[in-house]
C-alpha cells in the first residue's frame, strides 16, 4: 500500500511538471512528432528494466500477450494522444486540461464493469470533491467550448481511462514496467506510420484543406536543437518513462480508481510548479480549488491507510 502511494506521488510530480517543461519549447516541435519522440525514448529507456522484470518473474511474452500489449499501446498512445491534441486544437489547453484530469470518473466506472472493483462511499465522495476543485480552478463555464472540441475531450478522456483499466491485469501478471515499455513501443510504431502517412502529398493536401495544416507533413527529427534537447529528454525519459512507469506500478498495488487519482492531484500541483518556474500568478479560485482537491485526496486515501495499519497490527499480534 505504501509503495503504491509513493508511486502515485512520483507519477503526479512527473505529470504535473509536463506542461511547465513544454512551455519552454512550445511551437518548436509538432505535437505528434513530440509524442513519437517521447514514447519511443521512454519505451527504449524502460526496455532493459522490462526484460529484467520478465526474467525475475520467470515470465515470457507469448504471441497473445504481445498482441494485447500492442492493442494497449494503440488505444493509450496512438489513438488517445492525437485525439487529445486535436481536442486542444479545437477547445484550448486550459479547458482540455481540467476535463482530461477528470478521467478517474471514467476509470472508476469502467473498473466496476471490467475489473469488478467495488466503488466505496469514500471514493465517490473524493471524486465529487476533486471534480469540484478542478472546475473551480479552471472555471470552464466561462469558456465557450466548441462542440467538436468537447466531443474530442470526452473521447480522449474515455480512451485513456480505458487504457488504464485494460492495463490492470497485465500489470498484475508482468509488472508495470513491462506493460508501460511495450505499450510505449507498440504505440510509437503506429505513431510513426501515421507520421509517414501525413507526408504523402495527397494526404497532406487533404489535411491542409480541412484546416489541419499543422498535422500535414509531420517531421520526425526536424526542430530538435541543443537548446530544447534537455526539455525534450525530460518529457520523454522523465514524464513518459518514469511517470507512466510509476503510474502502472501504482496500479499493481492499488485499485485502478485509486491509482488514477494522480490526475486529480495534477491540477493542484501544476499551478505551484508554474508559479515557481514561470512566475504565473495563483488566483483565489485556484487556491479554493486546490483545497477541495486535497480534501478529496485525503477522503480517498486515509481510510485505506488506517485499514492497512489495523491489518498490520493484527498480523503482528
Amino acid at each position: 500500500m505504501k509503495k503504491g502511494y509513493i508511486c502515485v506521488a512520483v507519477a503526479t510530480l512527473m505529470f504535473s511538471s509536463m506542461e511547465v517543461m513544454l512551455k519552454f519549447i512550445v511551437g518548436e516541435l509538432n505535437v505528434i512528432q513530440l509524442s513519437l519522440i517521447r514514447f519511443t525514448l521512454g519505451g527504449l529507456c524502460l526496455l532493459p528494466m522490462a526484460l529484467n522484470t520478465l526474467k525475475k518473474r520467470g515470465e515470457h511474452l507469448e504471441k497473445k500477450d504481445l498482441a494485447y500489449l500492442t492493442l494497449l499501446g494503440f488505444v493509450g498512445i496512438t489513438v488517445s494522444m492525437p485525439v487529445y491534441q486535436l481536442a486542444v486544437f479545437y477547445a484550448g489547453a486550459s479547458t482540455v486540461s481540467v476535463l482530461y484530469s477528470c478521467n478517474p470518473i471514467f476509470t472508476a466506472v469502467l473498473a466496476v464493469f471490467m475489473l469488478k472493483e467495488m466503488m466505496r462511499k469514500n471514493h465517490i465522495a473524493a471524486l465529487i470533491l476533486q471534480l469540484l476543485g478542478s472546475l473551480i480552478i479552471i472555471n470552464p463555464f466561462d469558456t465557450k467550448i466548441d462542440p467538436t472540441g468537447l466531443a474530442l475531450i470526452i473521447a480522449a478522456t474515455f480512451l485513456f481511462s480505458l487504457y488504464s483499466v485494460m492495463g490492470k491485469h497485465s500489470c498484475a501478471k508482468f509488472g508495470g514496467v513491462v506493460v508501460t515499455c511495450f505499450g510505449f513501443l507498440s504505440g510509437s510504431v503506429f505513431l510513426l506510420l501515421i507520421i509517414l502517412l501525413t507526408r504523402v502529398p495527397a494526404v497532406a493536401d487533404l489535411l491542409t484543406q480541412a484546416g489541419l495544416g499543422s498535422f500535414a507533413s509531420i517531421p520526425i527529427l526536424d526542430g530538435i536543437t541543443l537548446a530544447n534537447l534537455p526539455y525534450v529528454l525530460y518529457v520523454s525519459l522523465g514524464v513518459a518513462g518514469v511517470g507512466f512507469c510509476a503510474y502502472f506500478l501504482a496500479m499493481e498495488c492499488l485499485s485502478a480508481s485509486e491509482a488514477s487519482l494522480v490526475y486529480f492531484f495534477k491540477p493542484a500541483l501544476a499551478p505551484f510548479l508554474a508559479w515557481l518556474v514561470h512566475g504565473e500568478w495563483i488566483s483565489v479560485n485556484m487556491m479554493v480549488g486546490i483545497v477541495c482537491i486535497l480534501i478529496g485526496a485525503l477522503v480517498s486515501t486515509l481510510p485505506g491507510i488506517v485499514e492497512a495499519k489495523k491489518l498490520k497490527k493484527q498480523e503482528e499480534t
